[in-house]
């Protein structure tokens, strides 16, 4: 026989219910200004900014798939219409010839610094600014929380598919 669900109470379903709207809401908001202001996705957006930390600004594409928390072909796709903008180029890497290595351009170097701050402006506006600094730190720890079991850090199952 099947055991009973965990059914959510009121209060874990109220918060539940909360993350899905704002995390959904801000996604949108994000999406919409990146698109309007920069003419780039979130998703190419977030490309950019961690291949601009990297040393180098390159990264493999393995490891880049594993910063965006996003799939190998899904990445494949974004970085495929970035290098037809000239923001991004792919390499061979030199210590295994199975490995791509993506690379930012001085082009998107260029894009980025321009989107950057409006994109932050989005940021503030639609998530940070609403939030008291208390709440941010609970929002920070709670959430990262969660980031760290989902991603098995700590000694914990590796929930990813």
């Amino acid at each position: 026989m099947t055991a009973e669900p965990r059914w959510l109470d009121d209060q874990e379903r109220a918060a539940w219910i909360a993350f899905l709207a704002a995390s959904n809401l801000v996604a949108r908001k994000l999406e919409q200004q990146l698109k309007e202001e920069a003419g780039l996705s979130h998703t190419q957006y977030e490309v950019l900014v961690q291949l601009s930390a990297a040393e180098g600004r390159a990264l493999r594409m393995t490891e880049l798939a594993d910063l965006l928390i996003t799939s190998k072909s899904g990445l494949t796709y974004q970085i495929t219409q970035l290098e037809r903008a000239g923001l991004v180029s792919r390499r061979s890497c030199p210590s295994d010839v199975r490995g791509v290595i993506a690379e930012l351009t001085d082009q998107g170097m260029d894009v980025l610094r321009r989107a950057a701050p409006g994109h932050v402006e989005a940021v503030r506006e639609a998530l940070i600014d609403v939030l008291t600094p208390e709440q941010r730190d609970h929002l920070a720890e709670g959430l990262g929380e969660v980031s760290r079991r989902l991603r098995g850090v700590g000694g914990r199952a590796d929930l990813t598919p």
